[in-house]
């Protein structure tokens, strides 16, 4: 099974005045075969999300998941965390990691200007095309070269990823190029599968919840009111999400949820 990690802000104003109290921010655990969110920790105000991790981590059973993280998530004790639980990682890689950065872009660069020659190496490919837009997406996976700098800090790390994004919109084109590394050598089509699935948090989560349950416009402050109501918003998107009685959207299920009581039962006891 595949875990994404992401934090999700809300947009409302940064402060109340009333209560002296800013928006909270969650990090949640999504699970991306399921799609139902598995868990959120609040990110303590004077913290950020690299400490609200490790506590979402213990509260979960990962074993056997591969996990993915943002570059944010990136740090060697959530790595040790998620290897200690019997899960596998991928990490995306930024400049907050800036030498394990540059090793990876480096050797990715080198590769890829001989063809891997003489290197290990596994791809995979895809097109779309839509909305005036082409896009073609490449994915590499290599061993973790054993003179790649930082490697002796990162737990049980065994390959790292490359996955390039090139785009041509109205004649102009884009290229975006991203590091990962990770703990178990993947093929480069699984490798791809984890990468695109990793953002589905935000499309079938945050969006959701934004849309369907106005969570961004949500002004709750009083006490732990926020944080109940957002585990409650997540609760009732896994159960709707769950629910296939009947064919329309979630917004619509919710709905229906409100003026039937027999499908509102159906959605809460299956």
């Amino acid at each position: 099974m595949g875990l994404t990690f992401a934090e999700a802000g809300w947009l409302e104003p940064s402060l109340d005045t009333a209560t002296s109290k800013s928006a909270i921010h969650m990090v949640s655990a999504w699970a991306t075969a399921n799609q139902i969110s598995l868990g959120q920790v609040v990110v303590d105000e004077k913290s950020n999300e690299i400490t609200a991790i490790p506590k979402l981590l213990k509260i979960l059973e990962i074993s056997g998941c591969l996990v993915t993280i943002d570059a944010m998530g990136c740090q060697t004790a959530i790595a040790q965390a998620i290897v200690d639980a019997g899960a596998d990682y991928v990490l995306a890689v930024k400049d907050n990691q800036p030498t394990l950065h540059d090793g990876i872009s480096w050797f990715f660069f080198e590769k890829r200007q001989t063809g891997f020659a003489r290197t290990k190496v596994s791809c995979h490919y895809t097109r779309e095309e839509g909305h005036g837009r082409e896009e073609v997406r490449s994915y590499y996976v290599c061993e973790a070269p054993r003179d790649l700098p930082d490697r002796r800090r990162w737990p049980k790390l065994a390959a790292i990823g490359c996955a390039i994004s090139d785009t041509i919109r109205g004649g102009k084109h884009c290229r975006d190029m991203r590091y990962y590394i990770l703990s178990k050598k993947l093929s480069g089509r699984r490798f791809a599968a984890a990468v695109r699935k990793h953002w589905s948090i935000e499309n079938q989560l945050h969006w959701q919840l934004d849309v369907t349950f106005q969570e961004d416009q949500s002004r709750l402050r009083l006490g732990h009111a926020d944080a109940n109501f957002s585990i409650l918003r997540r609760t009732a998107l896994s159960l709707l999400k769950n629910n296939h009685t009947l064919k329309v959207g979630v917004k619509n299920k919710r709905l229906a949820a409100g003026w039937d009581d027999s499908y509102l039962e159906q959605v809460l006891f299956g």
